[in-house]
């Protein structure tokens, strides 16, 4: 770990900081000059693939928004590459995986023995570990099973999940192949990511918000429980984080996962109250309400923070990505606004 004293850090153990730690979903991003320069000469797999233009990436943007923590850029997908899955990108459509995975000899054709291929992203972070030193903390990351198994059956997005409820309801002992895999190559990708210097792991689960909550215990829980408790033991705190997820969040709290991400579907303190205070929470600020004026934006990071009530665990974030046509300002803005705001808060004796 290069930074295991910071505010993010220790927040992430529910521990008591100065201020309340800000970073953001997707801050090295389209809504970026310095990043739309670097595509212009580069996909964004190539991004991924260079470890230095990674890290450069990763920190002009960390330090253009001083935030508490920075990502390392990636994409969720690359581990389908090396399970014998290729993938492309296609404008304004999202990635499309070129051969879906439906059938029994698909899911056994798929590798688990090529992780070390994805060392490319863990030497991007090493790249900001030493650019930092202990300065700020960098998150490593994956996609959960659900999420990553959701692309490989679609074959690129969905509206319905046809396809992967199909596979589930259907043939849930190859499900759970498909799952068993992927968490041996998720496990290897993350815990390589962590010997790079990555102080803390968030699994994105983005789909899953499509489940009910019998479906998410039955099919979903038990694999990503069995990722999450083998990731601990790499040392590093796991954010789980998923979109429209709130019926879900008291199943989810069983990963045993340090800290919950929460979408803005709920508020804030109802959210924490739902698993339990003992559990670190993450969020959940609309992204949308970075295209407000000042004052509304402000208005309602004020009341996230209000509801947080100064309690230790809480790490401000969006409750998903920062949008392409996001104003930069506003981003910068509201980092330096949750930071003298909440340490605010805290002379004043909120607790």
């Amino acid at each position: 770990m290069a930074a295991p004293e910071s505010i993010f850090v220790r927040a992430c153990k529910g521990l008591p900081t100065e201020s309340t730690p800000v970073w953001f979903m997707r801050q090295a991003g389209r809504f970026m000059a310095e990043y739309r320069e670097v595509r212009k000469h580069h996909s964004l797999v190539d991004i991924c693939k260079k470890p230095k233009l990674a890290a450069e990436v990763t920190i002009t943007a960390a330090e253009a928004l001083g935030v508490d923590a920075a990502i390392i850029f990636a994409d969720l997908l690359l581990p389908l590459e090396v399970m014998g899955l290729p993938f492309h990108f296609t404008a304004g459509e999202g990635p499309v995986i070129e051969r879906p995975v439906r059938t029994a000899e698909d899911v056994d054709a798929l590798s688990t023995d090529h992780a070390s291929e994805l060392h490319y992203v863990a030497e991007g972070i090493a790249e900001c570990v030493k650019h930092w030193g202990n300065k700020l903390p960098v998150i490593g990351f994956c996609g959960a099973p659900f999420t990553l198994a959701s692309y490989m059956i679609e074959g690129g997005g969905s509206r319905n999940y046809v396809e992967v409820k199909r596979m589930m309801y259907r043939s849930p002992a190859l499900w759970d192949e498909l799952l068993g895999k992927l968490v041996e190559v998720l496990v290897a990708y993350a815990a390589d990511q962590v010997r790079a210097g990555a102080d803390v792991l968030q699994v994105f689960d983005s789909w899953v918000g499509c489940l009910s909550v019998e479906d998410y215990r039955r099919y979903v829980l038990p694999r990503t429980t069995e990722l999450i408790q083998r990731l601990r033991k790499t040392g590093a705190p796991i954010i789980y984080f998923g979109t429209d997820s709130t019926t879900l969040l008291p199943s989810m709290k069983e990963t045993h996962a340090d800290v919950l991400g929460l979408d803005w579907r709920v508020p804030l303190d109802k959210g924490w109250q739902m698993i339990g205070h003992d559990t670190a929470v993450q969020g959940n600020l609309d992204p949308v309400l970075l295209f407000a004026e000042w004052p509304e934006l402000q208005s309602r990071a004020e009341n996230i923070l209000r509801q947080a009530n100064g309690r230790p665990g809480h790490i401000f974030n969006l409750g998903h990505g920062i949008l392409p046509q996001t104003p930069v300002d506003n981003v910068k803005a509201l980092a330096g606004f949750v930071k003298e705001y909440s340490a605010q808060l805290r002379s004043q004796g909120v607790k």
